[in-house]
């Protein structure tokens, strides 16, 4: 476990600014749904890397979610939870769809779907890091 709480809170802390972000724009009447989905990535990213902090692992310089589960399944076994409810597809939207070549515009289903999987990781990691309930 962990001795650096003050990077684990903060890791977490800038998940929920993404999660904020994602959840309060899909509100507007004509919400920005690859934004959405950009920040549900960026907070399932950020929980899964408090994670791996919280269990004194280094963070891989990467936005591939599946690497990221991977590593935190070595850790906990249970994170592969996390593959089956294909958490990973994500990834696509931390990158790719953001330049020219690959522009691609979620569906309203699409972002909606990608605010609920950050939620879901963000309570399965936050009861995985004991000490940093909110």
């Amino acid at each position: 476990m962990s001795n650096n709480i003050e990077t684990i809170r903060l890791w977490c802390l800038k998940a929920d600014s993404d999660l904020k972000n994602a959840s309060h724009e899909i509100e507007h009447e004509d919400p920005a749904l690859d934004t959405i989905c950009f920040h549900a990535q960026q907070t399932v990213e950020k929980y899964l890397k408090a994670f791996l902090v919280f269990s004194d692992t280094e963070i891989p310089k990467t936005h591939s979610l599946i690497r990221l589960i991977r590593d935190c399944i070595l850790i906990d076994t249970s994170f592969s939870e996390l593959i089956d409810k294909n958490i990973d597809e994500l990834t696509d939207f931390a990158v790719e769809i953001r330049y020219a070549d690959e522009f691609y515009f979620p569906s309203m289903e699409e972002a909606r779907d990608a605010i609920e999987k950050a939620e879901f990781v963000r309570s399965f990691v936050l009861s995985r890091i004991t000490l940093i309930k909110q």
